[in-house]
């Protein structure tokens, strides 16, 4: 250790520990990746009461469902008018729909939840494997009810996420919870703060992205491979955050928090650097640029659709679904929700 490594960890008041890794070069922004303002032209439909709408889902009637970080969960009809469901009294962010009708909710400070249409909202889980869920993130729902979930960080909180991307200690873990039983499992761990969950149409493997190493990694479900955790998408041109399990058209939906940081991929080899980086005033930390990005990725892990929109647009977008022709945004800091038409159908069909 440096004497400037050692005086820095001595100074540090965050509790960082941070490792030694090197970034890769971000690829280039040509072809499909290229710019373009398709999220210049969003439609917002505003929350009545806070922000953060972090999470969106379409339920069974059409309906866009999400939650704001006054614990407020919000049902928007086809006009764009929000009821409000239910109040979880901590933090929503996943959101998926059961079969039956009611809300799975990841809440970022009480664990898996489930909300129903009269607001009642029982906890699923606020442990998993013999550990606190300090991180509880985002999930995919199997065809069994099996709820295969996210707990990004054993050290930090959503709230701090900035600390544990600069610490990339690999803490984050994909669970699988039965809600039959409220047994738990372990998928992977070893993750880079874990976040958006995705499961394959035929439910053979399940997808998760890992923000802090800007890829997204496969777990095997099934086959001779069960249990294998691979990278199925690496070096993405931004910062991975929710994402979609596969749509009929093959494709699976990521939301990209922000193109990559040259800061912070700059900061990376540097555990001192990165040490001062934390304990300085969030203006002057490495700050994610603030324009609307999602691409589509097809069951080979290819990006096969970008839409994207400049500086000032919705952003960051966190959260991303398909329906009916319309792509619903979500946001972690936006005071809306927000939706845009699908591109012709031909652009973003799987291996066309």
């Amino acid at each position: 250790m440096t004497f400037f490594e050692s005086l820095a960890r001595k100074l540090d008041r965050t509790g960082v520990d941070p490792v030694v890794w090197h970034a890769p070069p971000p690829p280039p922004l040509t072809g499909v990746l290229a710019p373009n303002g398709v999220l210049d032209g969003v439609h917002r439909w505003a929350l009545p009461t806070g922000e953060g709408p972090e999470d969106v889902a379409v339920d069974h009637d059409g309906r866009v469902v999400t939650g704001g970080n006054d614990g407020r969960i919000w049902r928007f009809d086809s006009r764009g008018d929000a009821t409000e469901l239910a109040n979880t009294g901590g933090r929503p962010l996943g959101v998926e729909v059961l079969d039956d009708g009611r809300y799975l909710i990841c809440d970022a400070e009480r664990g898996v939840l489930r909300v129903d249409e009269k607001g009642r909202v029982d906890v699923l889980a606020d442990t998993a494997v013999g550990r606190p869920l300090v991180a509880c993130n985002n999930s995919a729902v199997g065809r069994d009810g099996v709820v295969y979930f996210t707990d990004s960080s054993a050290h930090f909180t959503i709230a701090d996420h900035r600390y544990d991307l600069l610490e990339h200690r690999g803490t984050g873990r994909l669970l699988r919870l039965d809600p039959r039983t409220g047994e738990t499992d372990l998928l992977a761990e070893g993750l880079q703060f874990a976040n958006g969950v995705g499961l394959a149409s035929d439910e053979s493997f399940v997808l998760v992205a890992e923000t802090g190493s800007y890829q997204i990694s496969r777990v095997d479900l099934t086959g001779p491979s069960q249990g294998r955790t691979s990278v199925w998408a690496e070096n993405l041109p931004g910062i991975p955050d929710n994402m979609t399990s596969q749509t009929d058209d093959g494709l699976f939906w990521v939301a990209l928090y922000s193109p990559r940081m040259r800061l912070l991929d700059l900061l990376a080899p540097y555990p001192a650097l990165r040490i001062v980086a934390a304990n300085l005033p969030e203006a002057v930390q490495p700050n994610p640029v603030h324009a609307g990005w999602v691409v589509a990725l097809d069951q080979r892990g290819e990006i096969v659709h970008s839409l994207r929109g400049g500086k000032g647009s919705y952003a960051p977008v966190t959260g991303v679904r398909e329906h009916d022709g319309w792509l619903y945004l979500g946001s972690l800091t936006a005071d809306a929700v927000a939706r845009v038409p699908l591109p012709p159908r031909p652009d973003i069909a799987a291996g066309e």
